[in-house]
C-alpha cells in the first residue's frame, strides 16, 4: 500500500540523513551528479542551522521524499520524491508544510532553481511560484511571496 493516506509527514532529524540521501539519489530528473558534493554535514546545516525539514515515511519507516527549507538563505534546499512513490501527493504535502512554516518565520520572498523542462518545473508553477529568470548554470529560477502563498493555498482549498 503506497497511498499518501499511508504515509507519516514528521519532521527531518539528522538520524533520517542515511534515507533522506537515499531519497535524493534515487530520482530521475535533477540528478545529483556529484553525491559527494551534498556531504551529510550540509544535511545537518540545514536542518538544524540554516532551516527546516520534513520527511515522509512509510508505516514501515522507509523515506518516501523530503523537503528542507533555509531561512537564511531564503530559499528551498530540497523537496525530492522518490520515484517509486511519485504522484501520490507527497509532494504537495510536504511542499505545503514547509511553505506553511517558512511563511510563519518571515515574510521575505523565497526563492528556488530546478531543471528546465523537468517534472519538477511544472509543479513549481502549479505551485503558483513565478519564474524569475535563469541560474548561472541554466536553471529555471522561481521565486514566491508570502502573499502568493496565501493566495495559491486559498485557491487549492477552493
Amino acid at each position: 500500500m503506497n497511498s499518501l493516506a499511508a504515509m507519516i509527514i514528521r519532521e527531518a532529524t539528522p538520524e533520517d540523513i542515511d534515507q533522506l540521501t537515499t531519497v535524493r539519489l534515487a530520482v530521475r530528473e535533477n540528478v545529483l551528479h556529484t553525491p559527494g558534493l551534498v556531504t551529510p554535514t550540509a544535511y545537518v546545516d540545514y536542518l538544524t542551522q540554516r532551516g527546516k525539514g520534513w520527511v515522509a515515511v512509510t508505516p514501515a519507516g522507509t523515506a518516501t521524499g523530503f523537503a528542507i527549507a533555509d531561512l537564511r538563505g531564503h530559499s528551498i534546499w530540497a523537496l525530492f520524491v522518490h520515484p517509486d512513490y511519485a504522484a501520490q501527493g507527497i509532494g504537495k504535502q510536504l511542499h505545503r508544510l514547509m511553505l506553511d512554516w517558512y511563511f510563519a518565520q518571515t515574510a521575505e520572498p523565497v526563492w528556488l532553481s530546478t531543471a528546465p523542462g523537468t517534472r519538477a518545473e511544472a509543479f513549481y508553477r502549479r505551485q503558483g511560484w513565478q519564474e524569475t529568470g535563469r541560474t548561472s548554470s541554466g536553471e529555471v529560477r522561481f521565486e514566491l511571496t508570502a502573499e502568493q502563498w496565501k493566495v495559491q493555498k486559498h485557491l487549492q482549498q477552493a
